[in-house]
């Protein structure tokens, strides 16, 4: 966001929501695995956090896209690409999230709901890949003259 020179109204917009978003991702999770809530109530719950989370992976994806664009010229072609990739990556993340829903919320795996590990998929994705300075992790090659 540091790199947007001027706010627009759509940009605002995505940052107000990606806020609200944000903010209640803690309650929907809780109301998904709270053993206090019926199976229908955490299946209900489930599904609105699988939104929310899948919206915020969308808005971020977003945000890179037009930050990435090189009309704008806001970052340099290094940062450039690498954005690229964020971008696809985070895409490709908001449709994993979106088909969790496709596994119903009775299914468990090591008595785990099988929803869940699909949502760590993009935790462990950016944990496991951290956000390179150089596109395909390539060492900068030294320009001669």
């Amino acid at each position: 966001m540091s790199v947007l020179l001027v706010e627009t109204r759509l940009v605002t917009f995505l940052n107000v929501l990606l806020l609200i978003l944000v903010a209640i991702i803690p309650y929907l999770f809780d109301q998904a695995v709270s053993l206090y809530n019926t199976a229908v109530d955490q299946d209900y719950g489930s599904i609105l956090f699988t939104i929310d989370y899948a919206g915020t992976l969308l808005i971020l994806a977003g945000f890179a896209h037009i930050i990435s664009q090189e009309e704008k010229q806001l970052v340099d072609g290094d940062q450039m690409v690498r954005l690229r990739r964020t971008r696809n990556r985070l895409t490709l993340l908001t449709i994993v999230v979106l088909l969790s829903l496709a596994v119903p919320w009775d299914w468990f795996f090591l008595g785990v709901h099988v929803r869940l590990f699909i949502w760590y998929v993009p935790i462990i994705s950016f944990w496991s890949n951290p956000l390179r300075s150089r596109p395909f992790g390539l060492p900068s090659i030294p320009k001669t003259s």
